[in-house]
């Protein structure tokens, strides 16, 4: 999942301008090291957490050589924001991590890398983290919250935000630890928690059920978003003129002879003035060296 967050003033450019900052909540294939390699090669500020299929095959670190895990980290540096925070003064805004690798749930996922790496034993051990990475953001910014999962306490219908669709009856499955940290900080801070963003539960439910629910605005108007859109990349094919077109859903299909290029999802955040102003679901057509915006869905616009 990408998540762009846009200067309002970049509106008018052209769409690879406008990304000032690039979010990436993981899950960039089963450790597919290349991938996370091109994405850390990219010129613009960003920030990454991995998700569970990035620690797909390691279930440990090892002491005699570089797994996939660790060589994903060594792409990211800095910009992997595991329990740590990143400051973008520039636009006024702290990104602070949550808990990698994360598969939902109560339980810990790649506990024994959790534990190697971070020192994580347990879920108020992970909680406790999270909340220590977003002490002391500067008291002029706003924070956001990067995970690869979100937070319990958001609904347990099998189409809600982090709704269990592959079980009879739902269920709650975001994490309880990111859930804590945020009630605590709160609770105990002033630190403005104005957006919390992460992936893995796929918009499209299992077993054909619909829709999943990707934005929760709180009481407290803490946004929630989703932007597991899965597949990402869709085939972009010809057809009897240039409006006559389909989208393949598989992502690994190979190019037929009419081939045009792809249509690539990505979710956009749009701050002005230290507030979340707007926020579309954009689908962004590539064909050879050439992009446009071909479809926008807006999930939030600040003052309706």
């Amino acid at each position: 999942m990408m998540i762009g967050i846009l200067k309002k003033i970049q509106k008018h450019f052209n769409f690879c301008s406008q990304i000032w900052c690039s979010s990436q909540a993981g899950d960039f294939g089963n450790e597919n090291v290349e991938l996370v390699q091109s994405i850390a090669d990219l010129n613009l500020p960003k920030v990454v957490i991995l998700g569970n299929h990035d620690s797909w095959k390691t279930q440990h670190f090892s002491g005699k050589r570089k797994d996939g895990v660790q060589r994903q980290l060594e792409c990211l540096g800095e910009e992997h924001v595991a329990y740590k925070r990143l400051d973008f003064p520039t636009l006024k805004v702290s990104v602070v991590g949550g808990r990698p690798f994360s598969c939902g749930g109560e339980q810990i996922f790649r506990r024994s890398l959790l534990s190697a790496r971070y020192g994580i034993q347990d879920m108020d051990g992970s909680a406790d983290r999270i909340y220590n990475a977003a002490l002391g953001t500067p008291e002029d910014h706003m924070v956001i919250l990067l995970a690869h999962n979100g937070p319990t306490g958001l609904g347990s219908n099998l189409n809600d935000i982090c709704g269990k669709d592959w079980v009879f009856g739902g269920g709650d499955h975001g994490d309880p630890d990111l859930a804590q940290a945020i009630s605590h900080l709160k609770e105990t801070t002033k630190i403005s928690i104005r957006l919390v963003v992460f992936g893995h539960m796929h918009k499209e439910l299992a077993y054909g059920n619909g829709l999943r629910k990707m934005i929760v605005v709180g009481a407290d108007k803490t946004i929630y978003l989703n932007g597991a859109i899965v597949p990402r990349v869709r085939r972009l094919v010809a057809g009897q003129g240039t409006d006559n077109t389909n989208f393949m859903n598989n992502e690994t299909s190979v190019f037929s002879p009419g081939s045009r290029g792809t249509m690539r999802a990505f979710t956009l955040v749009e701050i002005l003035e230290g507030r979340v102003d707007k926020i579309a679901e954009t689908w962004v057509s590539v064909i050879e060296d050439e992009t446009a915006i071909e479809e926008e869905h807006v999930l939030f616009q600040r003052g309706n």
